[in-house]
């Protein structure tokens, strides 16, 4: 991988524009990575380990918004609830719950992404389209003041079929697009990746997840 972290945040930056967000994906990655991505002006960090995710959040400039981009064990949620930005993966009631529990105690509301799942794959987590219309309608919701729900997040399969990540792609942005018009809070539709992002930008993607084409390969 050619150029410096400092160059590949400027490319991002200059090729998304002002209206994608850029979170960088620094997981398994060192303080001084985060830190050369830092002065390059990249504020937003995707990390996908509660613990790692706090060491550096601790060691770090406060100014950085924290994202957790993984998969959330509930047990997890109380050491991030203090300072996490936005929780990109929420697909159940339960881990709503606790993230809203958790919020409460520090009195804080926490901003969340329902993930859906559009990939053909078996490993990848989320709800059905079907499962998120019945979510979105459960009563229970209106009881969790301290969650804001402000989108849709998902991943396309890993393959190099780019029609197969299109039709993916598309499933969500009708979604979106069909869920936000009875979701006040919607604005952020996260779709897109270091191997797919140009094609998450034909669908409407405006906050994409960029790890190893900012950092390298993870070790």
């Amino acid at each position: 991988m050619e150029g410096t972290i400092k160059e590949h945040i400027k490319t991002f930056t200059e090729e998304l524009g002002e209206h994608i967000d850029l979170v960088a994906v620094s997981k398994t990655k060192p303080n001084q990575d985060l830190m050369e991505a830092y002065e390059a002006g990249q504020r937003i960090f995707g990390e996908n380990k509660v613990q790692e995710m706090t060491d550096k959040w601790e060691a770090l400039p406060k100014d950085i918004q924290w994202h957790m981009v993984g998969h959330v064990q509930t047990n997890k949620v109380k050491y991030m609830a203090p300072y996490v930005d936005l929780i990109h993966a929420v697909h159940k009631l339960k881990l709503l719950k606790e993230i809203n529990k958790r919020a409460k105690e520090n009195d804080r509301v926490i901003n969340c992404l329902l993930q859906v799942k559009i990939a053909e794959e078996d490993s990848k987590y989320g709800m059905s389209p079907d499962e998120l219309r019945a979510f979105l309608k459960d009563e229970k919701l209106s009881e969790l003041k301290n969650v804001k729900l402000k989108g849709l997040m998902a991943m396309a399969t890993f393959t190099e079929d780019e029609d197969q990540i299109h039709r993916e792609f598309q499933v969500l942005q009708d979604l979106y697009e069909e869920t936000s018009k009875t979701q006040a809070d919607f604005s952020i539709l996260s779709i897109g990746m270091s191997g797919d992002y140009k094609i998450a930008m034909q669908h409407g993607t405006n906050m994409v997840r960029i790890g190893s084409s900012i950092f390298g390969a993870r070790h």
